[in-house]
This record gives structure tokens, sequence and C-alpha cells, in this order.
């Protein structure tokens, strides 16, 4: 399985979303829909998404 880590190509702002879409084995459009549609519901989706970005090391 791979590893967890931020691609430094294929991002978009980060490359938070394309480092997970690796890692479970998705496209990376999939993850990033996702992750704007969940952006709709009440959550602390912004602030794990900029933990991740400090957490994930770069590939």
């Amino acid at each position: 399985m791979a590893t967890l880590t931020r691609p430094q190509d294929g991002k978009v702002i980060a490359g938070v979303c394309a480092g997970l879409a690796e890692r479970f084995g998705m496209s990376a459009g999939v993850v990033r829909l996702l992750f704007v549609l969940s952006c709709l519901l009440p959550g602390p989706q912004f602030i794990i998404y900029i933990a991740l970005w400090v957490i994930m090391p770069k590939r």
C-alpha cells in the first residue's frame, strides 16, 4: 500500500486530496469533488485540510 504523502505533481492547492487519492486508490478528481461537497455540510473540513497539509510530508 502507498504511503500518505503530498505529491509535487498533480496538486491543485497543497496536494492533500491528490495524496489521499493515491493512498486509497481513488481518482484525485473524485476526492476533490467529495471534499467540495463535504464543505456544504457543517463541520471542521477546512481545519482537517489544513492539519493534513501540515502533517503530510512532501514526496
